[in-house]
């Protein structure tokens, strides 16, 4: 049994390895722009004003371009707050503590 696990160790490894080199060669080179640097911030920052009518670009990539993704994280942040507050009620509770 402890062979198998030794081999199967090895073999997942090694797979992993070959994955990370071939992720590695794959990345472009030292100075070249990456797949970050696409046309699609170029229009954000040319087109912004004229596209959403707002003046500061930061704004109209939040607020216009990207507004189902803010309202997503708006919702993620508020939720993973009311169950921090929830957790925090329920042991307040069941110490017995009260608010005074």
């Amino acid at each position: 049994m402890k062979g198998f696990r030794n081999i199967l160790a090895t073999l997942l490894l090694t797979v992993m390895a070959v994955l990370l080199i071939l992720t590695v060669s794959e990345m472009p080179a030292f100075g070249e722009p990456g797949p970050a640097y696409n046309q699609v911030a170029r229009h954000y920052l040319e087109r912004s004003v004229q596209e959403t009518g707002a003046v500061n670009v930061i704004s109209a990539i939040i607020s216009d371009y990207r507004a189902y993704d803010t309202l997503g994280e708006a919702t993620v942040l508020f939720t993973g707050i009311a169950a921090v507050l929830a957790a925090l009620s329920a042991h307040r509770q069941k110490r017995g503590g009260g608010d005074a």
